[in-house]
């Protein structure tokens, strides 16, 4: 099985960023994060790339870039970087997902979808949704990412219990901590069940 090259997506402080690449060093799965792509500067996710020695990109920090126009740069910037996979993670800017890349690109959910997904549902607003409404089990979702916001097909879940006291935050610390376990799996998943399709494009890239 060939070894796959991975680029995260980030937008904020870059915890699951550091979590991937601690786990392909741990060699959790056969993959290496080889570029990180951010939409903003001076943002967390930047300073643990460059202290994980991972290279890195801005792209249109400034917001003047159409959604088409940003996903051709972006995915110009990841096959640029010969990458195999596009894993979201905390990315929060919407990135219309070019037909070649379908089936290619990972987003990590801080809820159990279909619940609590869609437009306007990201960080902790989703964990807020949670509370207000009630729901004794909370969880994240790893999906592949389609042209329709948190609708793609899912492939791992992991859940834990909302308890009567939590708060946003508190429940926000129990989800992260099933998304550092949800992330790495999902990724290895991938990455083994598509052996032959990433044989191919390794002898592709030569």
């Amino acid at each position: 099985m060939s070894h796959a090259r991975i680029a995260v997506f980030a937008s904020g402080g870059g915890r699951s960023l550091e979590n991937l690449v601690e786990s392909s060093r741990a060699s959790a799965f056969d993959a290496e994060i080889v570029l990180v792509v951010a939409n903003k500067t001076g943002i967390g996710a930047l300073e643990r790339a460059a202290r994980l020695s991972v290279p890195s990109v801005v792209l249109d920090p400034e917001r003047k870039l159409t959604p088409a126009e940003f996903s051709r740069d972006a995915f110009l910037a990841v096959e640029s970087f010969r990458c195999d996979l596009v894993v979201l993670a905390g990315f929060l800017r919407l990135l219309p997902i070019p037909d070649a890349w379908l089936g290619r690109v990972l987003n990590i959910h801080p809820a159990l979808l279909p619940s609590f997904g869609g437009k306007g549902y990201y960080g902790h607003r989703v964990h807020e949704a949670v509370l207000e409404h009630g729901c004794t089990v909370s969880g994240c979702t790893v999906h592949y990412v389609t042209n329709e916001y948190d609708a793609g097909p899912i492939l791992l879940q992991r859940a834990c219990a909302v308890i009567d006291a939590d708060t946003a935050d508190s429940l926000a610390a129990r989800v992260f901590a099933e998304e550092t376990l949800a992330l790495p799996d999902a990724v290895r998943m991938h990455v083994n069940e598509h052996p032959r399709s990433l044989a191919a494009r390794a002898k592709a890239r030569g």
